[in-house]
């Protein structure tokens, strides 16, 4: 008989040990504790209390079969100084009671309660709570009982680290995308909030980062007797390093822009204070262009970035800008592109999210294709996003994707 309670009881052991580890929510997990235990192997009442690392207190966290006459969840003792609990947190030593009535250490928390055993709950040799249950009959434990208990209390602790360590990292992912998520707004904020209005031009530009916040941004910087500078520009790398560090490449270059009216002067100004203060694997390829809208000229300086699109009545080419060097890289000359633009005639600012857009085939958009499609007329930037979504539908976005386009009415 007793072999086969053994074995029944191993049995329910194991179930417990099996459910428990499937909780990772520790509120749940503690209440099922209580309850499970309790419905398991006949107990009238039962307790999960954690220790208070800053307070050396025990917390009553979960419950089953107690009234509130004496203690409620949320009630506190002190390791060492109150109960048996107390005793078992001190010691880290199981202890028995057969007969609560006469046991020195013992506390009333129910009057019908006549014996008690209270178990340390631990992870490597660490004290994280006590397992408690209590009976209301005199010598309610054997010791196979209670060893019984001491195994389903290992388990315990080892649900409740598990339980811990889901919630911690569940809130460390938490807070960091919270700060992704502000990091995105006010990299949004830092983008134009609307176009420029340009007597004789249409000026949109969009820019949708791969993660929370992103490397790629655009610009519009007003210079005085209605000229504007247009900006595209790249950051090597992604994520919050990339929003950083464009942030402060920004602000360098609207900086320099105000006291600077040559593109190719510009960029070379910014890259020698982006030589002193980028980490040397870092970069940036970028498009600076300034807009004179009286005589229709754009003066275009390009540091590593990709040749922008021109349609105009002759055709649809990648406009040849004598590239130099991206930024923060070395000293370096940057030369200047000017084109006149006529009325119908549009110019494509692009990074490489658009053209090295993949698709479900791993084949990418590339730039014949956005040459075609900026032979479209009535073509807009919202068009050229909506395209790219198109073609790579069903694979993820591996990088920024920003585009700037600029016509004449």
């Amino acid at each position: 008989m007793d072999q086969e309670r053994r074995i029944k009881e191993l049995l329910l052991l194991q179930r417990s040990a099996q459910k428990l580890n499937l909780i990772l929510d520790l509120e749940v997990l503690l209440e099922e504790i209580a309850n499970d235990v309790g419905e398991t192997f006949g107990y009238l009442r039962t307790g999960i209390l954690l220790k208070d690392n800053e307070s050396n207190e025990l917390e009553i966290a979960a419950v089953r079969g107690w009234t509130k006459n004496y203690h409620i969840k949320g009630d506190r003792f002190k390791i060492g100084e109150y109960g048996i609990i107390g005793q078992v947190a001190a010691t880290k030593r199981t202890y028995y009671a057969p007969d609560v009535t006469i046991d020195p250490y013992y506390k009333v928390s129910e009057e019908s309660t006549r014996s008690e055993v209270d178990i340390p709950l631990m992870i490597n040799e660490r004290l994280i709570g006590v397992f408690s249950i209590q009976h209301h009959e005199t010598n309610a434990f054997d010791q196979a009982r209670i060893h019984l208990l001491e195994s389903l209390a290992a388990n315990i602790s080892i649900a409740i680290e598990n339980a811990r360590l889901f919630r911690s990292e569940k809130l460390e992912r938490e807070r960091i995308s919270n700060e992704l998520k502000d990091a995105r707004n006010i990299q949004l904020h830092l983008f134009p909030q609307k176009s420029p209005e340009l007597a004789g031009f249409n000026i949109n530009g969009i820019c949708l980062p791969c993660l929370e916040a992103g490397g790629d941004w655009f610009d519009y910087i007003s210079l005085g007797d209605g000229r504007i500078g247009i900006v595209l520009a790249d950051v090597s790398g992604k994520g919050m390093g990339a929003a950083l560090l464009m942030s402060s490449t920004r602000s360098m270059l609207r900086l320099v822009a105000d006291k600077e009216s040559s593109p190719g002067i510009v960029l070379k100004l910014v890259n020698e204070l982006l030589i002193k203060d980028f980490p040397t694997t870092k970069f940036v390829t970028i498009i600076y262009a300034i807009l004179n809208p009286n005589n229709k000229t754009l003066v275009i300086a390009n540091a590593g970035h990709l040749s922008p699109v021109l349609s105009d009545v002759s055709g649809t080419i990648l406009l040849n800008t004598n590239s130099g060097l991206p930024l923060g890289i070395s000293e370096s000359i940057f030369g200047e592109t000017e084109i006149k633009l006529s009325s119908g005639d549009k110019l494509l600012f692009y990074s490489d999210g658009v053209t090295e857009a993949m698709n479900k085939s791993e084949e990418e958009f590339g730039t014949e294709r956005l040459i075609e499609l900026v032979r479209m007329k009535s073509l807009t930037v919202n068009d050229v996003i909506n395209k790219v979504k198109e073609y790579t539908a069903g694979h993820p976005q591996s990088d920024d994707i920003t585009v700037v386009m600029i016509e004449a009415e």
